[in-house]
């Protein structure tokens, strides 16, 4: 169950970042609000993750599935540049998620 609500804390952290990018600074009240909502869900399932994986494995694991993901809604959604490098980057960030999953040690608490 600490995978999974981990992994929905990855996703809630693409959903704000995204939010946080709509709301211009924060001048733009709705997005604004929904990025600061979603954070705190975010958050929330990171901590409630955290109860039973171990902190560096959480926080590694959830900011990965959050810059990938919002690399990957920033190309496909906001047009932002690809490019073979930046694709590399979010790959080798990938790599680095499997490692840390399949290290030994990164699973219980």
């Amino acid at each position: 169950m600490a995978w999974i609500s981990l992994l929905i804390a990855g996703l809630f952290e693409i959903v704000w970042a995204y939010f946080m990018k709509q709301s211009e600074g924060f001048t733009r009240l709705w997005p604004s609000v929904a990025t600061i909502g979603f954070m705190a869900i975010s958050f929330a399932l990171l901590s409630w993750s955290m109860k039973t994986l171990p902190m560096g494995t959480a926080y590694v694991m959830w900011t990965g599935i959050g810059a990938v993901g919002a690399f990957l809604v920033g190309v496909v959604l906001l047009g932002e540049q690809v490019n073979a490098m930046r694709i590399l980057a979010a790959v080798l960030v990938v790599s680095g998620l499997v490692l840390f999953r399949l290290a030994p040690g990164g699973n219980a608490h």
